[in-house]
């Protein structure tokens, strides 16, 4: 059975450049009718810069409502430090990004940042999908013009409509999509919009890419370079193996072998030729083990 991935940068972005995808995946996630959303428009993802040496900020997904509320929607693949603080950035950086000098406050739309995320960012929750407001310690709003949600794709689900998009996010077969919209009919044309993307066809690319833009981002992201992180790596290197197209389980001695491995060079070694392998026999090989 050939494998897919959604996660992947370009199949995530072509999934959302249908209007009927974006408006089903913001009513469920947003609890908003799906008649009162009219329309929603693409974006420009890149943020403006105010200044030469300003962070460039360019969102996945940029979206605005027929009420003009921004929204902005992101898949994040890798472990990060500092998500929060990024995620503030951009979200700040969205609300102010249209008001220009002289203008009034009141020009300043509802900002929304809505997260997917393919690791366990809060630890203290057994939620999958944590919003965040602005409101006071007596749970007083201040305002709705900023709204955060976190959605943890590997959290156990627990019955709403966001189950089914983290079910599709999660499938790694077009037969996991269609049975998803046979359970929920709403699902249905986005279960077709998958199937018109011929992710069959290119599904390899789409696949690889998505591994290929995690694992170059291995040796640069902070998180990976800590100590005491060897744990995560390997658990990344299983993931790898067990989805090189092969219907075997991995051997139980392999798997140990790699979750008592506590060497860094070893792990990324073994990190970047799992990556590369195209079975894993040819990964035992390469590596003598």
């Amino acid at each position: 059975m050939e494998k897919i991935s959604l996660k992947a940068d370009y199949a995530f972005k072509e999934l959302f450049a249908h209007e009927k995808v974006r408006k089903q995946f913001l009513s469920d996630v947003l609890g908003i009718p799906l008649a009162q959303i009219r329309s929603v428009r693409m974006a420009n993802p890149f943020l403006r810069k105010a200044f030469r040496r300003q962070k460039q900020g360019i969102m996945d997904i940029a979206l605005v409502l027929n009420d003009s509320t921004k929204i902005d929607i992101e898949m994040q693949v890798y472990r990060q430090k500092h998500y929060a603080q990024r995620k503030l950035y951009y979200l700040a950086r969205m609300y102010t990004d249209d008001l220009k000098v002289g203008e009034k406050y009141r020009k300043l739309h509802r900002c929304i940042s809505i997260s997917l995320v393919d690791f366990e960012l809060l630890s203290d929750t057994e939620k999958y999908h944590s919003v965040y407001l602005l409101r006071d310690e007596a749970g007083r709003e201040l305002t709705d013009l900023w709204e955060i949600h976190i959605i943890e794709l590997g959290k156990e689900l627990t019955g709403s409509r966001v189950d089914d998009w983290i079910r599709l996010f999660n499938a790694t077969s077009q037969e996991e999509v269609d049975q998803i919209a046979e359970q929920n009919g709403r699902m249905r044309e986005v279960a077709e919009v998958v199937r018109q993307m011929g992710l069959i066809k290119t599904i390899r690319w789409f696949y690889d890419g998505y591994w290929r833009a995690k694992r170059d981002r291995w040796d640069e992201d902070e998180y990976v370079r800590d100590e005491g992180k060897a744990e995560g790596r390997s658990e990344d290197i299983l993931h790898l193996l067990k989805n090189t197209g092969e219907d075997e389980a991995l051997p139980e001695s392999l798997i140990q072998k790699i979750k008592s491995e506590r060497d860094e060079e070893t792990l990324k070694r073994w990190l970047l030729s799992a990556a590369r392998a195209k079975s894993v026999e040819q990964f035992r090989k390469q590596e003598d083990l």
